[in-house]
């Protein structure tokens, strides 16, 4: 975006978001997002207090925006009603708050799971998602990114926890593509100014020809930390009985949830080569083991990891 041009952004107090914003800031633009609880004043970003569920914060967002990137949504839910309720519910309610408040651009942060929306219910959530932004009277771009890591990041997490002590659980043989987290935040600036983004949904990735196998993305963590990281995958059927037993221990703070067990026992989450988003708009900077490396870091420096 242009400088001074004024960015809404829903989800900025999470992951992705609080990496746009950073880079955001960095590029001048004026911020405005949404956040739960009373955050303090800062400079250049205008905080405001509500949710998705809170049709009239989505219209403050809105008011005086040129553009919006959604990103906020639910990854672990109880039941297939609540990923429908925030991830495609919330985001109607933000494409009204739009319509509304006069922003056509509009920024769809997805998921790679909308390709297989029959695996599991996260994954049908969102592109249940998809359908009502490409529905939209909207100049929108989708962006669907696959496993996405760097630092502050609580999901991927866990691997570089059991990659630290040597041995690694995989799920069944199969092949993924991963993201650094500063490269998409980079991507969702890059579409924002560019009409030829309008209507298109793209599939970010590290530029990994067919990208890792779990094995290999594995090592390579454990290389980080100086190991040699012996890696175990485990049968579906072994994986399935994982999750029941981490959603009996962790409840609602479960990382591998039945639901998430169906979706990382499919072999393939490889973006499509075709759907990547042109080199002349965006290219990952961000080489993967370089990337590891500088999380890894940030997870000891943080306390996070021992």
């Amino acid at each position: 975006m242009s400088r001074g041009q004024v960015l809404a952004i829903t989800g900025g107090t999470g992951f992705v978001g609080s990496h746009l914003i950073a880079l955001a800031r960095e590029a001048g633009c004026e911020l405005r997002a949404l956040t739960r609880g009373w955050r303090p004043p800062e400079e250049g970003i205008a905080w405001i207090e509500g949710g998705l569920d809170k049709p009239e914060s989505l219209e403050a967002l809105c008011r005086g925006a040129d553009a919006i990137v959604h990103i906020a949504g639910l990854i672990n839910a109880a039941s297939r009603a609540g990923f429908e309720a925030v991830n495609v519910g919330g985001t109607a309610d933000m494409i009204d708050a739009a319509r509304k408040a006069g922003v056509r651009r509009f920024v769809h942060i997805s998921s790679l799971a909308a390709r297989e929306p029959e695996l599991s219910d996260y994954g049908w959530s969102k592109a249940r998602s998809e359908r009502v932004v490409a529905a939209a009277p909207l100049d929108w771009t989708i962006i669907r990114p696959p496993a996405v890591y760097g630092p502050g990041d609580r999901e991927t997490f866990e691997l570089f926890k059991m990659a630290r002590r040597g041995l690694v659980a995989l799920p069944p043989k199969g092949r993924f593509s991963v993201l650094h987290v500063d490269d998409l935040a980079r991507l969702i600036l890059a579409v924002l100014d560019a009409p030829d983004t309008y209507g298109e949904v793209y599939e970010p990735d590290d530029g990994a020809e067919n990208g890792w196998s779990h094995r290999h993305f594995a090592r390579t963590l454990g290389r980080v930390f100086g190991k040699r990281a012996a890696t175990v995958a485990m049968p579906k059927a072994v994986v399935k009985g994982a999750a029941r037993v981490d959603k009996l221990v962790r409840r609602g703070k479960a990382k591998l949830t039945p639901d998430r067990a169906r979706y990382y026992c499919h072999p393939d989450w490889v973006v499509t080569a075709q759907a990547r988003p042109p080199e002349t708009l965006w290219r990952p900077s961000v080489r993967t083991p370089t990337g590891l490396k500088a999380t890894a870091e940030w997870y000891q420096a943080q306390g996070w990891i021992k």
